[in-house]
């Protein structure tokens, strides 16, 4: 925390690849102590780090008494991303989803919301997963078990896969409704980058297996 309030700060939207600070533009204001400006609006959506979507009571708790404790002000809310958001329109300045979408049968949706509680030239970070992880057994990657999409609702031997390994309910997305979602639903895309995952066989193999886009409203 004093790092950043020193302006040292990084965040990653996937397993390796810290975000280029290009991507979010000017964010130091008169009135920040940290580094943000002062009327920002910042929205952290289905992240493990930052969730409104996905964390339990318990993790919400401790996000707040560490805000308490370092003295910045955030407000926390409890939501469902697959339904409609709790903000009203053009809210925030950004949104910020590290990898989340990969919990979720229908991204489509959520980019929809995305776009109606983002201010007129509101940024969009995402992290998105490509998909070529659940063709593979998750042991020690050399096979691939999988065909896609990887949807446990509809096929029993991928939800029996992932009761084994203890991973949660996962669903595998093609860049058409990752990418082409976020245009369809009205966003201009403004850069991206390919990453891997940090560890295991396909990242030594150098496989990229995420993606991370910067999108504009």
């Amino acid at each position: 925390f004093q790092a950043a309030i020193e302006g040292k700060w990084e965040i990653k939207l996937t397993p390796v690849k810290y975000v280029p600070h290009s991507w979010f533009g000017d964010l130091h204001g008169q009135n920040s102590q940290r580094g943000w400006p002062a009327d920002a609006n910042l929205d952290c959506l289905g992240g493990k780090m930052h969730s409104p979507g996905l964390y339990s009571d318990q993790q919400l708790e401790s996000e707040r008494l560490v805000a308490e404790r370092e003295g910045y002000d955030i407000d926390i809310v409890k939501a469902d991303m697959t339904q409609p958001l709790p903000f009203a329109d053009e809210s925030f300045d950004m949104i910020i989803q590290p990898v989340a979408n990969c919990y979720v049968e229908k991204v489509k949706p959520i980019w929809k919301e995305c776009y109606r509680v983002l201010k007129k030239g509101g940024v969009l970070l995402v992290g998105l997963d490509n998909g070529i992880n659940y063709l593979f057994d998750s042991e020690d990657e050399k096979y691939v078990v999988n065909s896609l999409p990887f949807n446990p609702l509809k096929n029993p031997d991928q939800m029996q896969q992932l009761e084994k390994d203890d991973f949660g309910v996962q669903f595998s997305h093609t860049l058409e409704e990752q990418i082409g979602g976020q245009l369809e639903a009205g966003f201009t895309l403004t850069n991206l980058y390919e990453d891997t995952n940090g560890e295991g066989r396909l990242h030594e193999l150098n496989i990229p297996t995420f993606i991370a886009t910067r999108s504009v409203k």
